[in-house]
């Protein structure tokens, strides 16, 4: 009889790693295991945490593995290369390890199921060197779960090892993670899972190209399992061979050309044709929160672009070529408002009951932002005088290319002291940073847009983050708040008493008050007010 094949198993579990070397991303935490290993210094129960599909549960087999090896010779001891082919290894691979438990805790969360490894652990283990409890999701356990277990995973018998894993750390109990040893497993980028996926697609003898298994990897969002998925899905989807545009077709992505070219009549202001590009990609398939998303790729390019020459993978040369172009005509202050503006029509698309309504109106607000004049180009050209200052009352005489709306708000000077800050903040609705400011802040340096305050108990880093968003939404230019050492100016309020002890010095000082205190003992100077229950005898 000839054998029966072999059931088809999907990228992500054909190419789960088999040793630490196959493990992505994760060089840290291997360096310290490996180190942890080599000096037997080999804490009792791991805690591995991060988001999905970047190899905590492929971790803990590993760390069980590196923990029962023996050796092809059978004599060998803990080591982070464990060899795969000894019996504990090979039986913890293939999940049937009478010594390596596995426990989902999202389908056993209750106490009963804590207490059967309670009762467990105090046995030797049967055939391996440590007896080891895989718990995945341990998150999901119980309230009393997780009590029952404290007592145990503080000091455990020396055979017992306990790994947990989780993608919620926040929901796991203080006390469980003070007992344990904590990996934070990192997303990995996608250059790395790029790198991989061409491995894998070599391995499996299918042709990519390698921008696809750069949209993959971009996808994927650190996860090598979902880009592994994606891949599985990719090479399907294109009979054998995986091609940029099938992997956009079947992503749902859009175009880049397209959104290339709609960026480029966003930034021109021509309604007409982002009109006509939107419903072309509409049309085409392209849902319109894709579309907004690609649009908000190009505009965090762009700014990349401007900022360092870093290279995309995933970009062709056009790409890289037309984002160098905008990067070298827009400014940082055009691209921030860009992006703003993009950001809050994709989230006003997710949420609509008529998306591509949604986006043809969120990109029209783009274009008629398009059409206002930069605030930091029309202040250079008045303090040059390439523009006319406008006369009290009327409105700035603009190149005809760019004219300013009605509404366009008065340019904002800087404030040049600690009294013009307070203003600034009171007149714009900063009450409580106001306050705060005037009765605390002590300045030890005001230029421009750069600040420092003198250290004090009241002038948190916090504090100093608020005023410098506050003041970057006011005056639109970003602002510099640092706390220093030194003294520095008396703050508002130290002023205000200082005014007011100076004023009632002078008022005890004159005659008439000076004999009314001498004729009078004990009496003291208080303010009055009308209603003073004081003087109502």
């Amino acid at each position: 009889m000839s054998e029966s094949p072999q059931p088809y198993r999907v990228l992500a579990r054909k190419y789960r790693p088999q040793s630490f070397a196959e493990l992505i991303g994760q060089d840290a935490m291997v360096t310290t295991l490996g180190n942890a290993i080599r000096r037997d210094r080999l804490a009792h129960a791991f805690l591995l945490t991060g988001v999905r599909g970047v190899g905590k549960t492929s971790t803990a087999r590993l760390i069980a593995k590196a923990l029962n090896c023996i050796g092809p010779d059978g004599q060998g001891g803990p080591t982070i290369d464990p060899c795969g082919i000894c019996e504990p290894c090979r039986a913890i691979a293939e999940g049937r390890h009478i010594d390596v438990v596995e426990m989902d805790a999202a389908s056993h969360t209750g106490v009963d199921d804590v207490r059967e490894i309670i009762e467990a652990v105090r046995y030797s283990a049967v055939s391996a060197r440590y007896k080891i409890y895989i718990i995945d999701e341990v998150h999901m356990l119980s309230k009393n779960a997780f009590n029952a277990l404290l007592k145990t995973l503080e000091e455990p018998p020396p055979h017992v090892k306990f790994l947990f894993a989780t993608t919620e750390v926040n929901k796991v109990p203080i006390t469980v993670l003070s007992r344990c040893q904590r990996f934070d497993l990192k997303r990995i980028s996608a250059e790395t899972l790029g790198a991989h996926f061409a491995c894998v697609v070599e391995a499996e003898g299918v042709e990519a190209d390698p921008e696809a298994l750069a949209l993959i990897a971009r996808a994927a969002e650190g996860s090598a399992r979902d880009g592994l998925s994606i891949l599985d899905q990719a090479i399907a989807h294109g009979s054998g061979k995986v091609e940029a545009q099938q992997v956009r077709d079947m992503l749902g992505l859009s175009d880049r050309g397209a959104i290339r070219r709609l960026f480029g009549d966003l930034l021109s202001g021509d309604a007409q044709a982002v009109l006509a590009g939107v419903r072309g990609q509409y049309d085409l398939g392209v849902e319109p929160a894709a579309l907004l998303h690609g649009l908000l790729e190009t505009c965090h390019g762009v700014t990349r672009a401007k900022v360092s020459r870093t290279e995309d993978p995933a970009m062709s040369v056009e790409e890289r070529e037309a984002l160098a172009e905008w990067a070298s005509k827009l400014g940082f202050a055009t691209l921030h408002r860009l992006w703003q503006l993009l950001l809050k029509g994709h989230g006003e698309v997710q949420s609509a009951a008529m998306p591509i309504e949604a986006a043809e109106m969120a990109l029209l607000r783009v274009v008629h932002a398009s059409q206002m004049p930069d605030p930091g180009e029309l202040a250079r050209k008045l303090l040059s005088g390439e523009i006319a200052a406008p006369a009290t009352g009327a409105a700035p005489a603009l190149p005809s290319a760019a004219p300013a709306p009605a509404e366009e708000p008065p340019l904002l000077a800087l404030p040049d002291s600690a009294q013009a800050i307070h203003d600034l903040l009171m007149n714009n609705q900063k009450q409580s940073l106001a306050v705060t400011f005037g009765d605390h802040a002590s300045i030890i340096h005001l230029s421009g847009t750069e600040l420092a305050i003198a250290r004090s108990s009241s002038i948190t880093l916090s504090f100093v983050n608020e005023l410098a968003n506050a003041l970057k939404s006011i005056t639109k230019e970003p602002w510099t708040v640092s706390i220093a050492d030194g003294g520095g100016q008396p703050s508002l309020r130290a002023l205000e008493l200082a005014a007011e002890h100076a004023a009632r010095d002078a008022i005890l000082a004159t005659p008439l008050v000076r004999a009314a205190m001498e004729a009078f003992p004990g009496a003291e100077m208080v303010e009055f007010t009308p209603g003073d229950k004081r003087m109502a005898s």
